[in-house]
């Protein structure tokens, strides 16, 4: 038996519509207390998903709006529970009015992520698509929640099913064999496996190695703007920003520590990170900053290294370049070019062993069109487009899994070949199940699915 749960599922901002969800044994019954059909029918008379019109009561009996309701009968429904939603007018009093009516109905306040997590429980869902809810909710550009879309659909789980099933099956032969070998059962022999490890490696490689595209496109590009300071770093930041996030002034060392701000630059997410600009200085606070500076490339996605082109000849500190160069793309881009405009078809000459920047692209933070040249150019290092299907890892807890998975696989194929005891083999082989266990939570600890569920928004 559930208990009765209710919540505000649109939040408490005023809206359009606003939806009270509801779920638990004996729900639908309970909801005719607060919602009555204008036809005079009991709500639970109602086919499942079929909207009808009628009125949401408070507490004490009074008509608070005149709206909609429907009702999903268990197992069929997203908790896998009886459910139902009343949507009515958005009015953040109104909400709350029919939500203690609720709770005087016998409903009491859902949980974070409580709705989702019910489903999870009760087979509706496995956890990669639950953690999916999530990052559907909070993408941020198309391409995250293309993938979002396609882990809720259960693309993960229909990579990982073929594999975990497979193992299954062969741990069970063994074992079966083994407790019962009086029985009439096909022999056991490790003969033909090695094609299913090979082929089962592949598989757990490839998924692992989307786990950085997915990181980056979920949470965003890890975009560094580094360089020299007054170089125009803090307003790059600004106006990819769209906002006045940063203090701009003539002052060299105006900021004096790392600064962070997402941004959807051309389609593509970018956590950028305006840094302290690199200079040695007797000023302890701004030498933090520098330090701090240099430790955010060493994570960096994508360097920015903004070199002044107000005045030529231009000067760029080698060790800012070194710097750079220590990021999977980075990016030399002259700023003020409207200040000096023969920055555009200057042809610029590094210091001697200075590394060749992977791109090279002037801009100005003022003029319009000013940095369509660089957001061109950020594009071109990460192009768009996520893997049919959704197939991309988006969080830690999946590429540990995951990596375990592929570790255990890869020692049972190494004591296959080496001619080991099957009870050696399929030791390892337990050990990828386990791993995989845990990513789709066949075998998840309760401990790793609070900690899933945490995240979430109440009313979903």
């Amino acid at each position: 038996m559930s208990d009765k749960i209710a919540a505000i599922a649109t939040g408490h901002a005023r809206t359009g519509i606003g939806v009270l969800r509801l779920s638990g044994d004996g729900c639908i019954e309970a909801a005719e207390q607060v919602f009555r059909l204008n036809s005079g029918r009991p709500l639970s008379s109602l086919s499942d998903r079929k909207l009808a019109l009628g009125t949401l009561f408070d507490a004490q009996g009074r008509p608070i709006d005149h709206c909609m309701a429907f009702i999903s009968r268990a197992p069929h429904s997203y908790t896998g529970e009886d459910t139902a939603e009343i949507q009515c007018h958005g009015s953040p009093a109104a909400l709350t009015a029919g939500l203690e009516a609720l709770f005087a109905a016998g409903f009491r306040q859902a949980r974070p992520g409580e709705f989702t997590r019910r489903a999870f429980l009760n087979g509706q869902m496995d956890l990669t698509q639950a953690e999916a809810v999530i990052d559907l909710i909070d993408a941020e550009t198309a391409d995250a929640a293309a993938n979002a879309a396609g882990q809720v659909a259960g693309a993960i789980r229909k990579k990982i099913d073929p594999i975990y099933d497979g193992w299954v099956d062969l741990c069970a032969h063994f074992h079966a064999v083994l407790d019962y070998p009086d029985e009439d059962i096909d022999p056991f022999t490790l003969s033909g496996y090695e094609a299913s490890l090979t082929e089962s490696s592949r598989q757990l490689t490839a998924l692992l190695s989307s786990c950085r595209r997915g990181r980056m496109v979920q949470s965003g590009i890890k975009a560094v703007i580094l360089g020299s300071p007054n170089a125009g770093k803090s307003s790059l930041l600004n106006r990819l920003s769209g906002f006045d996030r940063v203090i701009v002034t003539d002052i060299p060392g105006t900021t004096r520590d790392t600064v962070e701000e997402k941004a959807v630059v051309g389609g593509v997410l970018l956590r950028l990170i305006d840094t302290a600009g690199i200079r040695e200085t007797d000023d302890a606070v701004e030498r933090l900053g520098v330090e701090r500076s240099r430790r955010a490339v060493e994570s960096a996605d994508l360097v920015i290294v903004v070199a002044d082109g107000s005045h030529t000849p231009l000067t760029v500190e080698p060790d800012i370049l070194a710097l750079a160069a220590q990021a999977p793309h980075w990016i030399l881009a002259i700023s003020k070019d409207d200040r000096n405009p023969a920055v555009k078809t200057a042809v610029w000459r590094l210091p001697d062993g200075a590394p060749a920047p992977e791109h090279l692209v002037s801009f100005n933070s003022v003029m319009p069109g000013g940095l369509d040249a660089l957001i061109d150019t950020i594009g071109d290092c990460f192009p768009a487009g996520v893997p049919a299907g959704g197939t991309l890892l988006t969080n830690a807890r999946q590429a540990e899994a995951v990596d375990r998975a592929l570790n255990a696989v890869r020692a049972a194929h190494e004591a296959l070949t080496a001619g080991l005891t099957p009870d050696v083999v399929l030791t390892e082989a337990e050990g990828a199940l386990d791993a995989l266990g845990e990513l789709t939570g066949r075998t998840a600890r309760e401990d790793m699915v609070t900690r899933i569920f945490e995240r979430f928004c109440v009313g979903k």
